[in-house]
């Protein structure tokens, strides 16, 4: 898995590319209370509002970690947004899109490099 400054995550199969939040944005978001994803076949530039997640404290954008085309929203999220929270970086991802430009990848945060920047800022 790969990291971003805004605490998207990115699993890479192939050239498709599933997106969500991190554990410390769930956490740091609360109680996720509406999920409002990208529509399929959304051409998405890298740093492009993707998704919006609102919790009981906050409302956040997630943005497109990578330049590509979404292929499929996670709709279970639709019905159950709390999944986000329970599995944000399993079950709870929020969509997946085809990587048009796989050099975007070399600019994200391995597992390591991530935690040590969750611990710069504090």
């Amino acid at each position: 898995m790969k990291y971003t400054q805004d605490h998207e995550w990115i699993k890479v199969d192939g050239d498709i590319a599933t997106i969500g939040i991190s554990v410390h944005a769930a956490k740091a978001l609360g109680d996720i209370v509406f999920v409002e994803l990208p529509e399929a076949e959304a051409e998405l530039e890298k740093g492009d509002d993707a998704a919006v997640v609102e919790s009981v404290k906050a409302a956040s954008e997630v943005y497109a970690p990578l330049s590509g085309v979404v292929i499929a929203g996670n709709e279970a999220l639709e019905d159950a947004p709390e999944t986000v929270n329970a599995d944000p970086e399993g079950e709870g991802w929020f969509f997946k899109m085809t990587i048009t430009d796989a050099s975007e990848l070399d600019d994200m945060m391995d597992a390591a490099a991530y935690k040590e920047f969750l611990e710069s800022l504090d």
